[in-house]
Parts: structure tokens; sequence; C-alpha cells
């Protein structure tokens, strides 16, 4: 049986893909760029890390407070490559969509991760100058439905200042 998904492009856009089609070469490519950007940032590569990522690009990690453009996220990554090993992401499940016209790719992925347990990577992919580069990557850390409330309390408690004593 086959099964398809709805996909919302950028601009508007809708496609179909298919949940169990065979890959075609440009989600290979893509496939293979996210692959290798997981893989070097776990080598602490960090020239082959960075050059998966275009002169534009957006990077949202997992604090409220970090949404970084590419010379930002160099900034406060620098420290994590200069230890020998940044992070290690490992993409346990990948869905891969195309604009119609082919040249924009976006994507969503169930991450294993050593430091921050499972999380969820989101992006797009542009393809320019005769390759695919990342121009927008959010990570996030999922959290179960039933543990969401004292999730939440947490949040909450972490971000309003302290009171003020009399």
């Amino acid at each position: 049986m086959r099964a398809w998904i709805l996909a919302a492009a950028v601009s508007g856009v809708w496609v179909l893909a298919s949940t169990d089609e065979p890959a075609t070469d440009k989600e290979k490519q893509v496939r293979a760029v996210l692959d290798d950007w997981h893989q070097a940032a776990a080598a602490a590569d960090e020239v082959r890390y960075f050059g998966h990522l275009a002169t534009s690009a957006v990077f949202l990690g997992t604090d409220a407070t970090e949404r970084w453009n590419l010379e930002a996220f160099r900034a406060f990554a620098k420290p994590y490559f200069a230890k020998g090993k940044a992070w290690t992401f490992k993409a346990t499940r990948r869905a891969v969509m195309f604009s119609k016209d082919g040249t924009v790719a976006w994507f969503d992925e169930d991450l294993a991760t050593e430091v921050l347990g499972p999380c969820r990577g989101t992006g797009v992919l542009v393809f320019d100058a005769g390759r695919w580069q990342i121009t927008h990557y959010s990570l996030s850390l999922t959290v179960p439905n039933d543990v969401f409330d004292d999730v939440k309390k947490i949040i909450d408690a972490a971000s309003k200042p302290p009171k003020k004593e009399d």
C-alpha cells in the first residue's frame, strides 16, 4: 500500500511526497549533505561543518535566545569545535520534500543525541552554485505529552524574574 503525505512548501507551493518510494537523486544528495553536516560536528571538523551552511543561514537552538546568523553561530560553536568534538546528532528518521522546481528542499528529522536526548531538527536547503546549502535549521527538544505540564512549570519558573524583597 502506497502512503502519501501532503506537504506545504515555501512560497505556497504544494507537493506530494511518497513515504515508500525509493529516494530520488536529489533526495539522496540532500540526505548526504545533512548526514555529512552532522558527521562533521561529531568529528569537530569546523571547516566542513560550516561549509554546508549558506552565508545567509540561520540556526535556531533549543534555548529561546538562540537565533543565530552564520557569524554568530560560528562564534558560539567555536569553543566546542576547539575541544575536538562539537556534538553528535544521528538522524533516526528523516523526511525530505522539494519545491515544484526542485531547487528548494525542506526536511524534518528525528535525532538521537548524546547530550540532549531525543531531538527534532527541521530545516531548508537551497540548491545554489551547483550544490545544496543549508539556509535554515531549527533544533528542538521533544517533550512527551504526558510530562509537558511539569516541563512547562520548570520553563515558567526559569523565565520569571525573582521576586523583589521588601
